[in-house]
């Protein structure tokens, strides 16, 4: 038998979709961040609204590590159908905690497991009077269960259930009760495990928060500024919006009571594009949240707001594609249609957080990057980051002001003698100046058009003309790449061998280092955080003879992205790509490093 250990477990949850697990898993994973302990909730769930089998895992690390665990460690067993391959998973010495209010299926018991059976059914038939709620009632048995197990207060426990549950007493009663009798079975039983107890950190997670990515991004583009956000629902996306309409009537009240702002679902995704196109050539700061389908239907409206040059942003949180492919699962596989989007030559800002705190930052900056550069702007982010809880510091109150970039009011257009020139690159950096719907001035006024146009903004076929607005649009992304955020690189003393890794997959990646270290083979870690990418990256590959790109997609899309910025390096990227729809396990990419396939 291995030694127990000290908070490092990961319990993963098998039940059916809609069988008010949610509920239950919530309760459980807040009661260990209580205890201040890390750690982080992956919430595996099918396409449909019910009846399918889900499976959450929670992960606790004392070392901090959040990413999902690349073994189980213990399964709980609440769902017949998928009894047998949920056995499966299991490690070597690991525990299965299962329902035995009817004797453990035949085939289910497997050598070298630990066994814990918990009759969750019978003692919520016996104590728990009848009500509507009362199967789904059945899944708070196993939280007292694990709590009794692992050595969770159930003070911390209760104390949870009165937050979540606020007022409703009789509904914290009744729950409570579930959650005592499987504690107390647990304990008249004398069922014990030797895998893992959870002890308290004092001040573990002391002035930290708990939140999903879609709501970082929410809060982010409200405190951004935007006032039109014009969307339609997909999955993994929609709670992005959601997040918006439930919190901006709060935070975006105007001092004299008023709510200018409008939160449009439009009847399919390339309405809602050209919606948000037409409110950022008003002025508005305009926004709309997707996933890979609606990206597609989006690309026309966004080659018009690339070639007329309209501020708009596009909250991108990638799934499983191609097609509808996997809607609940998580991948990086748009990175090429966000970064080249719409047809002919293109290249659009792409900012890419990997936790919470720079989703809830690129989210707000992301509205200066569209107005300053005039352009589309992607906020890229998928389902791991998107749906799932994560812990993280508060976030960081945006003191500055908003950036509008170069715009021309009335008096402005006076100095000039009224002369505007809406598409002249007048300073040298691609940037060119606009004006605003309602400027009042003779001179303000141009005509926007997505056929080829000069510097007048009126149309042209003009060879010529059209050649040097291409190669305008080009330097304006060029000036681009000393404004995005630039990438963060920790030195880990490597001679040679680095890693690249950028959004979800970065907390994989740091963990998997970490074990590679531990072996002896020590890489430098370059995290990236935008598109285009600067001179770090440059000099970074150049000290490296070998680069090790981790994504979550099949082609390598940004080892094609940085291989064509940078061909005399391309030889030294290898790619390691991880794109089975699950998060990222750090165990995969040390397999993948090490020559695995």
């Amino acid at each position: 038998m291995s030694q127990t250990a000290t908070n490092d477990i990961n319990i993963c949850i098998a039940t059916e979709n809609g069988s008010g697990s949610a509920s239950a898993n919530s309760i459980l994973f807040k009661s260990i961040f209580k205890m201040g302990i890390p750690c982080s909730g992956k919430n595996l769930f099918p396409s449909n609204i019910q009846g399918l089998p889900t499976w959450y895992q929670i992960r606790a690390s004392g070392d901090g590590f959040v990413a999902r665990k690349d073994v189980i460690d213990m399964m709980v067993i609440f769902n017949d159908r998928t009894a047998h391959q949920d056995v499966d998973k299991v490690r070597a010495e690991g525990l299965v905690l299962y329902d035995d209010s009817q004797p453990l299926a035949d085939g289910l018991v497997r050598d070298g497991l630990q066994y814990v059976g918990v009759p969750a059914w019978n003692l919520v038939k016996e104590h728990i009077k009848v009500t509507q709620l009362r199967a789904k009632q059945r899944n708070m048995v196993y939280v007292g269960a694990i709590a009794a197990l692992f050595g969770i207060p159930l003070e911390i426990v209760q104390e949870v259930l009165k937050d979540t549950f606020s007022e409703k007493q009789a509904v914290i009663d009744s729950n409570y009760q579930c959650i005592e009798l499987g504690y107390k079975h647990i304990e008249d039983s004398g069922a014990t495990q030797n895998l893992c107890r959870l002890e308290s950190i004092p001040d573990g997670n002391k002035g930290k928060i708990m939140t999903e990515g879609n709501a970082a991004a929410a809060l982010g583009a409200i405190y951004g500024g935007a006032s039109v956000v014009a969307w339609y629902p997909i999955t993994p996306s929609s709670s992005l919006v959601e997040e918006m309409i439930a919190r901006v009537p709060d935070l975006r009240e105007d001092p004299d009571g008023k709510h200018r702002y409008a939160i449009v679902q439009a009847e399919d995704e390339l309405a809602s594009a050209a919606m948000v196109v037409g409110a950022g050539f008003c002025g508005a700061r305009a926004m709309t949240s997707t996933s890979g389908p609606g990206l597609s239907l989006m690309q026309e409206g966004i080659g018009l707001a690339y070639f007329v040059e309209v501020p708009s942003v596009f909250f991108i949180v990638q799934r499983g594609g191609p097609s509808t492919g996997l809607p609940t699962r998580t991948q990086q596989a748009d990175i090429t249609m966000m970064h080249q989007g719409s047809h002919g030559d293109t290249r659009h800002l792409v900012l890419i957080p990997h936790d919470n705190p720079s989703v809830f930052e690129m989210g707000w900056r992301a509205f200066d990057y569209a107005e300053r550069f005039q352009c589309p702007v992607f906020v890229m982010m998928d389902l791991d980051i998107g749906m799932n809880l994560s812990i993280s510091s508060p976030f960081a109150y945006p003191e500055q002001g908003f950036d509008r970039g170069k715009v021309l009011n009335r008096e402005q257009l006076e100095a000039q003698g009224g002369q505007f020139k809406r598409y002249l690159d007048k300073d040298g950096d691609g940037i060119p100046y606009r004006t605003l719907p309602g400027t009042d001035h003779p001179g303000a006024a141009y005509f926007a058009r997505g056929s080829g146009h000069n510097v007048d903004a009126s149309y042209s076929e003009d060879n010529r003309v059209y050649k040097a607005l291409l190669d305008r649009l080009r330097k304006k992304y060029e000036t681009a790449r000393e404004f995005v955020p630039r990438p963060i690189i920790h030195n880990g003393g490597s001679t040679g061998q680095g890693a690249i890794s950028f959004g979800s997959s970065y907390e994989p990646t740091r963990e998997a280092l970490e074990r590679l270290r531990k072996r002896g083979k020590a890489m430098d870690h370059l995290l990236l955080r935008a598109l285009p990418v600067n001179g770090e990256m440059r000099e970074f590959l150049a000290s490296h003879q070998e680069v090790f790109l981790v994504e979550q997609n099949r082609d390598g899309q940004m080892a094609q992205v940085l291989r064509d910025e940078f061909p005399e390096y391309a030889a030294r990227i290898r790619t390691v790509l991880i794109y089975d729809g699950l998060p990222a396990t750090a165990g995969e990419i040390v397999h993948l490093i090490e020559g695995g396939d």
